[in-house]
């Protein structure tokens, strides 16, 4: 007989970030500014790449998906932390799971997409007269496709493996948003499965992806020594060293969240930690792959110039 899924509770309650009603305060306008941020920078780097041609290559390709995968991240987590510093923060138990696959999802396929990308840099580098071939149009859909997928796989699985555990109290989730660890020590089911599932899924994602990424810099860095001019060796470095930043950032604080000791806590720490991934880098990625990037730059004051011309064409148009 299938076994039959005994919760009780139907509504988990978020634990606020703090506190203390001023800190609540100044709390709720960084993460309002880093929602916005968010939003507006990745939203900004979609629109760009999509309205010019001389974007449209693998690097350009690879980075679209990765600004996808932060808006929706950023909008999965942050409207719950927003409400949880000016209001008592509850979801039911079926938004729980939602919350959760999707935010899994996102992670996942974000992990993935980061050795992709290094992939994408160590053809460009290393064999750039095979480039075209090796990191054609097709190849670029197929590698998107296969990221996209094992994400959502890796977290159907994951996310399946929640329903049959029974939640009988208490509901208090001592964490700001429903995060796998988080929601497993409220279950009053035995969760060895899900514990050692949820480290080989990371140890997978994280930590063999973490592997290949920085294989793929080592070939990296090892071609650009070679390279005799300086100017040809600060433009290689230049392409590689945000994504290899915000590589390290995101691999070190996710495994240290899926594969620490007390896999069951989830102190003041771990929130911290898990702002880095899951609000921190979202904001600054458009940052820190468009900053130094002179052919971005370039498309983006034109794709201004032309949203202004539009805007003052609108409005002579609506005045006459």
């Amino acid at each position: 007989m299938a076994p039959v899924n005994q919760s009780v509770v139907t509504m988990f309650i978020l634990q606020r970030f703090v506190d203390d009603p001023r800190v609540q305060d100044v709390l709720f306008c960084l993460f309002f500014a880093l929602f916005v941020a968010a939003i507006a920078g990745n939203g900004l780097i979609i629109a760009t790449i999509h309205s010019s041609p001389n974007l449209h290559t693998p690097m350009y390709f690879f980075l679209v998906n990765l600004a996808l995968m932060d808006v929706i991240c950023t909008v999965t987590v942050l409207p719950k932390v927003l409400q949880s510093l000016v209001a008592e923060n509850s979801i039911s138990y079926g938004g729980c799971l939602t919350q959760m696959f999707v935010f899994s999802w996102v992670l996942g396929s974000e992990l993935l997409l980061f050795s992709a990308m290094a992939y994408d840099r160590y053809l460009a580098i290393c064999r750039p007269l095979h480039y075209g071939t090796l990191m054609s149009g097709r190849v670029c859909v197929a590698l998107a496709t296969f990221v996209w997928f094992t994400g959502a796989f890796n977290s159907l699985v994951l996310t399946c493996l929640m329903l049959p555990l029974s939640f009988c109290g208490p509901n208090l989730i001592t964490h700001f948003f429903c995060e796998i660890p988080s929601v497993l020590i409220l279950s009053c089911s035995p969760t060895f499965i899900n514990d050692i599932m949820t480290v080989i899924a990371d140890m997978f994602l994280t930590g063999l992806n973490f592997l290949l990424t920085m294989t793929s810099y080592g070939f990296i860095i090892s071609s650009i020594l070679r390279i005799r001019s300086a100017e040809g060796k600060k433009r290689a470095f230049s392409t590689c060293s945000a994504h290899l930043v915000v590589v390290t950032l995101y691999y070190s604080t996710v495994l240290y969240t899926y594969v620490r000791p007390a896999l069951g806590t989830a102190g003041f720490l771990d929130k911290l930690i898990a702002v880095l991934y899951t609000t921190v880098t979202p904001s600054l990625n458009p940052l820190i792959y468009t900053l130094r990037n002179k052919e971005f730059k370039t498309s983006f004051k034109k794709l201004i110039s032309l949203l202004r011309t539009l805007s003052l064409e609108m409005n002579s148009k609506s005045s006459g």
